[in-house]
């Protein structure tokens, strides 16, 4: 190998040295395999300057990649904490989860629903403990999106448990009904990666799941 080839050689490796002050372990590898390659290369084929720039330029994407990965992992973290702390402050107030028992308050029982589409006609039906039609409201033509309802439960409680259907129809077309309740939270736990609330009545529901907050 010529002096020529050895000083434009180390012109190209030093580069390195940047990448290792960002990620010592990777370079550092990288670096001894560069070298022992260039220590056991044909004198009569030394690497040209094209070689060492490509192998350069491979060791700097895959250090790249590595720093991505590290900085995505702080911010998916920060992220749960930041949900943890969001949900310990749900504690004691109501959410709107999907489910279909109704909330009963001040003699009124209280529900809503998603509705995926336009209905030219939707009936909410009060469903007694056995499952039977207790009551029926007729709400008539509404939008897509989130509605809400209030029913005169009389002497009913929650220990009555009531529930409700709704049924949206636009022509002869039924509608894609989500119904949703009111629930409070009595703690919040995490699961896996993502954030779980302890409900009073629908028991254990994902954060994700609720539609709005009380």
């Amino acid at each position: 190998m010529t002096v020529s080839s050895v000083s434009q050689a180390s012109k190209a490796v030093e580069p390195a040295a940047a990448i290792a002050s960002a990620d010592v372990a990777s370079a550092d590898r990288f670096l001894k395999l560069l070298v022992a390659q260039m220590q056991n290369q044909d004198p009569l084929s030394p690497m040209d300057n094209a070689q060492v720039t490509s192998q350069m330029a491979q060791i700097n994407t895959v250090t790249g990649i590595e720093k991505l990965n590290t900085t995505v992992q702080g911010l998916s973290s920060q992220f749960v904490q930041m949900q943890a702390l969001q949900g310990a402050g749900l504690v004691g107030h109501d959410v709107v989860v999907p489910g279909n028992l109704l909330a009963i308050t001040d003699g009124f029982g209280q529900g809503g629903f998603d509705l995926s589409g336009p209905a030219d006609s939707v009936k909410v039906e009060i469903l007694a403990a056995n499952g039977q039609v207790a009551d029926t409201i007729n709400l008539g033509a509404q939008s897509s999106g989130l509605h809400s309802f209030a029913w005169p439960s009389g002497t009913a409680d929650d220990s009555s448990g009531l529930k409700f259907r709704v049924v949206a129809k636009s022509g002869a077309l039924e509608r894609s009904v989500t119904p949703l309740m009111r629930d409070r939270v009595a703690a919040v736990s995490m699961g896996g990666d993502a954030l779980v609330l302890e409900l009073a009545r629908s028991g254990s529901v994902p954060y994700a799941n609720v539609k709005s907050f009380n």
